[in-house]
Formats: C-alpha cells, structure tokens, sequence
C-alpha cells in the first residue's frame, strides 16, 4: 500500500472515532436537572433535619384570643392560626421552629389588618426582617406556613425568599386562608425559589386550624414523611 493510501485510511478512521467522541458527549449533556415541579413524595439526605419556617400575625403585632381572628385560644395560651398549624406538623414529623419576625407591627383586628395588607402589597413593599435563620445548611426540608392575603403571599415572605437560596432543598407549603385556598402562592414560591423542590402543600380555612390533625396526618403519610 502507497503511502497515499495509508493516509487516507488513517484520516478516516480519526474521523470514524471523532463522530463517536461527539455522539457520547451529547448524550451525556442532555439530563434533565429541572426540579421546579410540585412533587409528591420528598428526598431526605444523611441526617439533616425538619425546619417549620412560619409567618403570624400574631407574633408581629399586639393581639389576644379574643379580639383577633388571625389567633386561636390553645390550652388557655393564645397563638397564632399558622403556629397552630405548625404546631400540628411538628407533632408528626419533628423540626424545629423558625418564626419569621418583622420590624413592622401588623393590626391586629381582621378588617384593618386586611386594608392594610392590600396596601403593602400594592407598594410590592419589602418588609425589613428582624429574625434570621444562621443555619440553613443542617435542614434539607424546609416547611413553610402563611396566610393567604388578597390571593398572594403576605408581602414579608418575598422578603424571606430573598434573603435565602433554598437550592437542592425541599419546601413544603402549608397556609390559612378565608375560602380562596393557595391561590397562586405555590406557583409563586416555584418562581421565587426555581431550584428547590416545591412540594405538595397543605391549606385549610383559619377558623378549622384547630380541626384538621387528621387531615394533616393524611396529607404527611402521601409525601412519605
């Protein structure tokens, strides 16, 4: 064989092997990494743990049992409707306890506290937040509690949302509300927080938070906790 042939033959075979070089690599490139879906069941890592994150009026404001409708009477102690449910979910699965305070005091009486929600979030205010959580890295399941105020989230959770990266972690929502449910407030935390796992979440109405640990147990057993 000339050399002009051996030339030849070794270009293509180079060539042959190159394609396949290719061929893999593009394969390899095409994994899906998107995890902004509402999920079912979680993912837990080693031993990190539960945090139930919650925002009440009740402990941003001066309120009592008796003239707020945002507070429930428990065991002769008055807490707020989103603590009570907290408290709920921690009696199942554990955790610890973050309760997102602000320097703004809320209104305690419902009507008041209803015009004033609307005009903050009109303002699309960012509320400056007085507790902070300093270690996020110990929990890979994040519970997230809230009422329901004019069909988004109350305008001090957008400040949670971005003082944190939540990435690779799961957030499990659960809020109160006057008969219109999550509204859009979950597609709004996928928004928020596009690389954490947004779970199935948990509402009822404020006046059945002291009614709904059935419910609660149901809900936790389908996700796997």
């Amino acid at each position: 064989m000339n050399n002009k042939k051996m030339k030849n033959k070794i270009i293509a075979v180079l060539s042959i092997l190159l394609i396949i070089s290719l061929s893999g690599c593009s394969t390899r490139t095409e994994t899906n990494t998107n995890t902004n879906s509402t999920e079912k069941q979680i993912v837990r890592s080693g031993d990190k743990k539960i945090l139930l994150v919650y925002f009440a009026v009740a402990e941003n404001s001066e309120v009592d049992a008796i003239s707020s409708a945002s507070v429930r009477e428990v065991n002769g102690e008055a807490k707020g409707n989103i603590r009570v449910l907290a408290d709920t979910i921690q009696r199942k699965v554990g955790g610890d306890f973050f309760s997102i305070e602000t320097e703004q005091d809320y209104p305690g009486d419902l009507n008041p506290l209803i015009d004033f929600a609307a005009k903050e979030q009109k303002a699309n205010a960012r509320l400056e937040l007085v507790s902070h959580i300093e270690n996020l890295d110990n929990y890979d399941t994040i519970f997230i509690g809230y009422p329901n105020w004019w069909y988004d989230l109350p305008m001090p959770l957008y400040s949670f949302f971005e003082e944190y990266d939540f990435s690779g972690k799961n957030i499990i929502p659960f809020a109160t509300h006057n008969g219109s449910g999550f509204s859009n407030t979950i597609e709004t935390i996928k928004k928020l927080e596009p690389n954490a796992a947004v779970m199935k979440g948990f509402t009822t109405s404020q006046v059945d938070v002291l009614k709904v640990e059935a419910d609660v147990a149901k809900w936790l057993d389908e996700m796997g906790i």
